[in-house]
């Protein structure tokens, strides 16, 4: 035994921590870890921080704490889960909404755009029309007039007098019409069609089998498929035995003979 403690003698330690006396737990000033084994039951011994009463279970703030730190907020958690499943649907029903809507305006327009261009395509075909037949006709009203010069030319030709510098003259102008695209049109022989021939002269004939244009007296002229005048022609028909008939003179009649008594005039 040390000297210092045969001069102090038996030091006695009371570690009891309910007091007998008063029935409160004692405040022992000891801090750090619990040691030793765990308490039947689960429950942690009371620490530092732990106030308990009489006959009631003691609570721990630290163990408290910590367990509240370990658990999970279920209320809020819950209504945020419902909130957000709410909020995505409204956004994706949105979402859909807007998608259908652009899908209409896309098909709108495009048949739009579809409309404007068939326009545009038959308005461009309606003036190249409409050009072109106005050139036909400036033309058409241009060869119209040099009809009477074609035709005096012609009959310079058939009588020999197309000749020398008139006759340079003349085969230019020819040669220029037919360029423009005047072409002249109508033979002998050829079937009359009121369409091309204006029949200026009418007989029969037994050389043909239906009406033919025998003689042509001017020519026609056209330029493409328009008509700038018919040929005039002379035209022959068939014969038969009524049109023959016709055609012969009648016989004079012989002058009856004078009857008895009666005297001829002088």
């Amino acid at each position: 035994m040390r000297p210092d403690e045969e001069r102090q003698g038996p030091v006695i330690r009371d570690r009891r921590r309910i007091d007998p006396v008063t029935g409160q737990v004692r405040d022992t000033g000891e801090s750090g870890p619990r040691r030793g084994p765990a308490p039947p039951g689960g429950q942690p011994k009371p620490g530092k921080h732990s106030v308990s009463s009489p006959g009631g279970p003691s609570v721990s703030h630290g163990g408290d704490a910590g367990a509240a730190r370990d658990e999970p907020a279920a209320a809020p958690g819950d209504s945020g889960s419902t909130a957000g499943g709410t909020e995505a649907a409204g956004t994706g029903a949105a979402a859909d909404a807007a998608t259908a809507q652009a899908v209409t305006m896309l098909a709108e327009r495009t048949a739009d755009l579809q409309r404007l261009q068939a326009e545009y395509a038959n308005y461009r075909k309606r003036v190249e029309r409409d050009r072109i037949a106005v050139r036909e006709q400036a033309l058409a009203n241009v060869l119209h007039g040099l009809v009477p010069v074609l035709d005096d030319i012609g009959r310079a030709r058939e009588h020999g007098e197309l000749t020398g510098g008139f006759k340079s003259v003349a085969e230019s102008l020819e040669s220029i019409v037919v360029k423009l695209g005047l072409t002249a049109f109508g033979e002998s022989g050829d079937p009359f069609d009121p369409t091309l021939h204006e029949a200026l002269m009418h007989s029969y004939s037994a050389d043909v089998t239906e009406p033919t244009a025998v003689q042509i007296l001017q020519p026609g002229y056209k330029v493409g498929e328009r008509i700038i005048r018919p040929a005039r022609v002379a035209v022959a028909e068939p014969a038969d035995d009524t049109a023959e008939a016709a055609a012969e003179p009648a016989d004079e009649a012989e002058p009856a003979e004078p009857a008895d008594g009666e005297q001829t005039a002088e």
